[in-house]
């Protein structure tokens, strides 16, 4: 089944011919790009799409690669061995299975959610070499060799924080999420909101893209960003003339705390409206 996007998520051509081309050819898709772009949704997108389960690993700095395997409970095999307790026989019984050991187990197809990977330490992708080539992997504890019954789909998504090892990258299939031009924008936008007022629309679009052009921006705004903006203006019934309005030392849109994350970009966009004005 060739993906396409859904009715909740808004594909570009370049983004389903990089997905289809991943799972055509069996490899890992890497998925960079801005915070906000939808890389994670893509994953839940793609399992609505194939009507498949989604199985998610979601990474922080501590995590280590093997917890995605497998880990051996060696704490509760020694407190129930002092309680007497007879599954302290069988060391299967203290195997916890990782995400990957989840997915090669299922039944149908998965879809694998490798999420932020950049957020572990630099061996963490290539510790996981092997096991996403091969599709198995050892268990040592128990002597038993855990393979895929087929090849889930994975997708590993990544916000560029630290550079990814080139023998990883050689075994991805790599595609950037561009931002959405405003015309793909009011797309996505149109997928969030029924009946938006359309002057609203524009004069939001118009002012958010405003912001993200700014020079010097520490912080520009996403795509999750804007929609809850428009959430908000929608929830306090702002009008379209509000967000054009220049006079009266107007200098940031209402609702700025949506859109603008720190002092140091308020403070820059009110300089620049203050000159832009003069």
């Amino acid at each position: 089944m060739a993906f396409t996007g859904t009715s909740d998520y808004i594909a570009s051509d370049e983004l389903r011919l990089a997905v289809n081309a991943a799972v055509t050819l069996g490899r890992p898709l890497l998925i960079k790009g801005e915070p906000g772009t939808g890389k994670t949704m893509l994953a839940e997108a793609l399992a609505e799409s194939l009507d498949t389960r989604l199985i998610q690993w979601h990474i922080k700095s501590t995590t280590k690669a093997q917890q995605g395997l497998y880990e051996y409970d060696a704490v509760s095999r020694l407190r129930d061995s002092q309680l007497g307790d007879p599954r302290v026989e069988d060391i299967g019984n203290y195997i916890v299975k990782g995400k990957l050991w989840e997915a090669f187990e299922a039944g149908e197809r998965p879809v694998l959610l490798i999420d932020e990977i950049d957020k572990a330490d630099i061996e963490f992708p290539n510790d996981l070499l092997q096991e996403l080539d091969k599709m198995e992997f050892y268990v040592y504890e128990t002597q038993q060799t855990v393979k895929a019954k087929q090849r889930p789909v994975v997708v590993i998504t990544s916000n560029n924080e630290k550079e990814l090892p080139d023998a990883f990258l050689r075994r991805c299939f790599f595609h950037y999420i561009q931002f959405p031009e405003k015309d793909e924008m009011t797309r996505i936008v149109d997928v969030h909101f029924e009946g938006l007022k359309q002057q609203l629309l524009a004069e939001a679009l118009d002012c958010f893209f405003e912001i993200r052009d700014m020079p010097g921006l520490k912080k520009k705004p996403s795509t999750s960003e804007l929609i809850d903006w428009l959430k908000l203006l929608v929830a306090e019934d702002i009008e379209p003339e509000v967000l054009q309005s220049k006079d009266q030392g107007r200098s940031i849109p209402p609702l700025y705390g949506a859109l603008l994350k720190n002092e140091q970009d308020i403070q820059l966009f009110e300089k620049l409206a203050f000159m832009a004005r003069r």
